[in-house]
Formats: structure tokens, C-alpha cells, sequence
């Protein structure tokens, strides 16, 4: 039997708010335990919370950036449920009436193909605390700093197909959070993470098949493979005649599967309610027009202009445009230099390459974007060689300098000078007086060979400085005459 997989996904944005969502209490990663939680958020009695106006402008921007219906009134509910490090007894969270409505992402696939991917809702919430078992011998300790942190839940519709179109649209969400500035997107420490609702069903069946649900997978490679094993696992479960049943599971990287938790809640389970310490939240399209003037450049709209304005393929627009940070750069390296293909090369080649042998970030690069203008702006003017510009740019990388300082310093200015190319082309030919007879005596497909030996002894004699082009131009004029 022929399977189809159907994905919807749940995403938790922390927004990146300085303060909780319903205390002033800090945000702030990695504090000592338990001390970045007010009487608010360890729900003492007598509190009651003030809704940060900043997470409602961060989940505005967020809903006007992927075209949706934004709610003029959206409610507060209280989610009920018991665990240890929910100190209230229940989660703020919005359930019939959530700030961001109908809307759509869309997503590039690997092969250049574009789908578009249905948003149900997206709405505000408070994170829970953290449960710590490592550390504790047969007990748990409670961490309640995230409790009261502000999420945005992004709820996408039952449209993605396989593992590998998840991990585009998990892709394509943190790419827009962070160019939003609403998320750092620092999947590590938890800022954002994703819930993958998976099932199957027969190819050509509309009915949807029973679905589990992985909970809080934080990295894109471990959705790719807890999809992957999760569909595996259904597929066989029915094959055998057995049935799957809806539940939430966790997904286990050191042995690649997935396990049961418990059974999955519906809605009802919850015994959700209108919070009677909010009131509803209005949102003024005064307020809105506001927040969409202050919108950037979407990752989308970049990508359109980089092909359109500098000439770019897709692919390389598309590579640039992932990041704001790369696209700053980028751009930053073409205003220098002026030659934006030149640019994007560097960029996504030798740059990418050094940033990921360190483990570095784009804005930790030990190569500033003036510095690396600077030194393609050599290349174009031939005052060095592509193969030169490469040992400039490692100098440059360990902190040597400018491109100009290095080249002038290590003298590794270009040979140009025809004259003296010329000179030192006859003294290689001079001493492989046997190669040059035996590619004079031989036809057209073996020429060419050789052609690379003569390129590969001038170039070494001239310590890689002479230019090229000139040499290739030169040397067929020597060796044919």
C-alpha cells in the first residue's frame, strides 16, 4: 500500500521581550535558579498579572508579516492543568479568541519548488517553569524562571508532506521571527521549539489518519529525523494490523525514536475559561498601521530584490537572504566592492567555510564586510590573483590587517608587467625544452593537457603573483609560434 505522511506543526516563539508577559520579572537566559520569578509568576495569592503592551505589538507583526487576520478583540483563557512546575494550576494561554488568525507562509523545497503553507492561528501564551531531574537523586527540582515567559504559538494547518518540507517551513518561520526581531530563534536554549502532529493514511483517502503528537523537538536535523521515525512507526503499526492511537510522544536523538509520554488531551480536558484577571485585549487600527510601518524588508521580499537588483540565481538570493545578519553583510560587501556575483561567491564560499570551522556566527566573523569589500575591490583591479585574495583572506582572518597592509606587507602584489611575464616564460619554456617539443608534436586533445603543466610551472616560478590571464594568453602564443 502506498502511504502519504500529513504534518501540522505547532511552533513556541519566545518573543524577545525584556520583561514576562504578565510581571516585570526578566527574561534573561542561563540566571540561577528560581531567581527571576516575582510573586506573579509563582501565582501567590492576592497577585494579579498586567499584560506586556510589547508582546501584543511583537504578535501584531508577526500576524501582518504572514498576511493574516489579525482579531480587534482577542481573550485570555486560562488552560487548566496540574504539574509541578506550573505554580498556579493552570496556563495562560488565548483558545476561540487568539490575536493573530487565518494566514500563510511560503516555503522554497530543496529542488527550487515553492508551497504555500496554511497558517491556522498564532496566539499568546505564558511558558511553564522547568523540571530538573539530572541533578537531584530520586527527586526534581523546580526552575521557575521561564514561568511567565511570553510565547507566540504558531499553529500551521495539516499542509506539509514530508520531514523535509517541515524543516523548510520550521526554516522559513525562524528566518521571519528573527528578521521581525520578535524571536532570537536560539533553538539551544529553547526559544523556539516545534510539536510535530504526524500521521498517515492511504494515498487518495481525504480522511485524516490518527495522529500522534512529538512533543518540544529544538533543533531542525532532530525534526527531520523524529518525523521520519514516527511515520516509519505508524506505517508498520497498521501494516501489522494494529492501530495507532493519539498521544504525545518524545523524541529520543541518542536512540533516533520516538516513545510514548502519555495520551493526547482534547480542548475539553483542559476546562478552559475566559481569565477573569484580563480583560479583553482591543486592537485599534491606528495601533496596526503603526506596527506595519515599522515592518523590514520580509526574507521573502530580500530574496525578489537581491535576483532583481544584483542579477543573483535564486539559489544564491535564496542562501543570502536566510539570515538578516548574512544579508546585511552581504550587502555591506557590495557596496564596497561593487560587484555583487563577486560578492555573494565570497560570501557563501571562503567566509561560510571559516564561520563554520569555528562555529562562528556571521556577526562574530573575524573578517569585517569593509575588509572583505576591500580585498575583492584588489581582485578586480588585478592587483591580486583569486588564488592570492585566498592566502590574503586567511591573513585577514588571523588578524593581520587590511587586505591592502597584508598585500603590501607579505609583497604580493600581481605581476602585470607583460614584459616581465613574458621574461619568465621563456626561461620555463627554456628548461622543459622536451615538454615544448612533445606538445608541438602532438595533436589537439593532448595539447590541452599539457597546456595545464606549462600553466602549473609558470605560476609556481612567478610564486602565484603573475596575472593569469596574461599567462594562459601569453604562453599559447609561445608554445604555438
Amino acid at each position: 500500500m502506498q502511504w502519504e505522511t500529513v504534518i501540522g506543526l505547532e511552533i513556541h516563539a519566545q518573543l524577545a521581550t525584556q520583561s514576562k508577559i504578565f510581571s516585570g520579572s526578566a527574561t534573561t537566559f542561563g540566571a540561577e535558579p528560581n531567581t527571576q520569578a516575582s510573586l506573579v509568576d509563582l501565582g501567590m495569592p492576592g497577585t494579579l498579572p498586567v499584560l506586556n503592551a510589547e508582546a501584543v505589538r511583537m504578535a501584531c507583526k508577526f500576524g501582518l508579516a504572514i498576511d493574516a487576520e489579525i482579531s480587534d478583540k482577542n481573550v485570555f483563557a486560562r488552560k487548566n492543568y496540574f504539574y509541578p512546575d506550573l505554580p498556579k494550576g493552570y496556563q495562560t494561554s488565548q483558545m476561540d479568541h487568539p490575536i493573530v488568525g487565518k494566514g500563510y507562509l511560503d516555503i522554497t523545497l530543496e529542488d527550487g519548488t515553492t508551497r504555500r503553507i496554511g497558517i491556522t492561528r498564532a496566539h499568546l501564551e505564558e511558558d511553564a517553569g522547568k523540571s530538573l531531574h539530572e541533578d537531584f537523586q530520586g527527586m526534581s527540582g523546580i526552575d521557575l524562571n521561564r514561568a511567565g515567559t511570553p510565547l507566540l504559538e504558531i499553529v500551521s494547518e495539516p499542509d506539509i508532506r514530508s520531514a523535509k518540507e517541515a524543516v523548510a517551513y520550521v526554516k522559513a518561520i525562524h528566518a521571519l521571527v528573527r528578521y521581525l526581531g520578535i524571536c532570537d530563534g536560539n533553538m539551544a536554549e529553547g526559544s523556539l521549539r516545534c510539536d510535530c502532529n504526524v500521521s498517515v493514511r492511504p494515498k487518495g483517502q481525504t480522511e485524516f489518519g490518527t495522529r500522534a503528537e512529538i512533543k518540544n523537538v529544538n533543533s531542525f536535523r532532530f525534526i527531520e529525523k523524529a518525523i521520519n521515525h514516527e511515520v516509519q512507526r505508524q506505517i508498520e503499526l497498521i501494516e501489522d494490523g494494529g492501530k495507532v492511537v493519539q498521544e504525545t510522544r518524545l523524541y529520543d536523538p541518542n536512540k533516533d525514536e520516538t516513545r510514548s509520554m502519555r495520551s493526547k488531551e482534547e480542548a475539553n480536558d483542559y476546562r478552559y475559561f475566559p481569565c477573569p484577571d484580563l480583560l479583553p485585549v482591543v486592537i485599534e487600527q491606528s495601533f496596526l498601521d503603526e506596527v506595519r510601518a515599522s515592518l523590514p524588508e520580509l526574507p521573502v521580499e530580500k530574496r525578489e530584490r537581491f535576483e532583481r537588483e544584483f542579477g543573483l540565481s535564486a539559489y544564491d538570493a535564496d542562501v543570502l537572504a536566510a539570515s538578516r545578519e548574512m544579508a546585511d553583510y552581504f550587502e555591506a560587501v557590495q557596496r564596497v566592492c561593487g560587484d555583487a556575483k563577486l560578492a555573494a561567491n565570497w560570501v557563501m564560499g571562503e567566509l561560510s567555510s571559516l564561520l563554520n570551522k569555528d562555529n562562528l556566527a556571521i556577526e562574530q566573523s573575524p573578517v569585517s564586510a569593509e575588509q572583505l569589500g576591500g580585498m575583492i575591490q584588489r581582485i578586480k583591479d588585478n592587483t591580486i590573483s583569486g588564488k592570492i585574495a585566498k592566502m590574503v583572506f586567511e591573513a585577514m582572518a588571523a588578524g593581520e590587517g587590511s587586505a591592502d597592509e597584508i598585500i603590501e606587507k607579505k609583497g604580493l602584489k600581481q605581476v602585470t608587467d607583460t614584459g616581465a611575464i613574458e621574461k619568465m616564460l621563456d626561461e620555463v619554456l627554456a628548461a622543459n625544452a622536451g615538454q615544448v617539443e612533445q606538445y608541438r608534436a602532438s595533436d589537439e586533445a593532448k595539447r590541452g593537457k599539457m597546456f595545464g603543466f606549462f600553466v602549473g610551472q609558470a605560476m609556481k616560478a612567478s610564486k602565484g603573483k603573475a596575472n593569469p590571464a596574461q599567462v594562459n594568453q601569453l604562453l599559447k602564443s609561445k608554445l604555438e609560434g
